[in-house]
């Protein structure tokens, strides 16, 4: 398969936004998405961007014409380490189902690297569920350190208002 890895723009969120659902699926939480393509059209797109994102698209060629079809993506953002600095945070690599096992997934990690690499960033940094064992084994087999002692802490907008309110703040 025949695909290109480029930065995303504005007139790629719909179909971002469509990994996006794909992955949610695929992790079992497909009501867990609560934004919508016009967020990641502001937040990504705007003036002050708060995410970069790169896209694998391939071109199919028919009889007429061409289509291009986005199979794959790569959204990152910049952290602050108390340790090392500034650090890169890939939110998620995603690549459709129907592309998997076409180094797809390692051309938008090579991507991010890079990007990461060129902004000097000390650590780029990930979470990968602990059932998927194909995307450990990858990220092991590239080098990186899988953290198997530390844990995800998260506090939703729920949480956030029930702590505050505990607080009576």
């Amino acid at each position: 398969m025949n695909y290109t890895i480029r930065k995303a723009t504005g007139n790629d969120v719909d179909a971002i936004f469509r990994l996006i659902q794909e992955l949610a699926i695929f992790e079992k939480e497909e009501d867990a998405v609560l934004i919508t393509p016009n967020d990641l059209l502001k937040d990504g797109f705007g003036t002050s961007p708060k995410f970069h994102c790169f896209v694998a698209e391939t071109t199919e060629n028919t009889e007429s014409s061409s289509i291009k079809q986005i199979l794959g993506i790569a959204l990152v953002y910049m952290r602050y380490s108390t340790w090392k600095g500034e650090v890169l945070h890939l939110e998620d690599l995603i690549v459709s189902e129907k592309a998997r096992g076409e180094g797809i997934g390692g051309a938008l990690l090579t991507e991010v690297i890079k990007f990461g690499n060129n902004l000097g960033v000390k650590r780029i940094g990930w979470e990968v569920l602990d059932w998927n064992t194909p995307a450990i084994e990858f990220y092991e087999h590239i080098g990186a350190d899988v953290k198997r002692d530390w844990h995800v802490v998260q506090l939703d907008e729920r949480g956030i208002e029930q702590y505050l309110t505990s607080k009576k703040l």
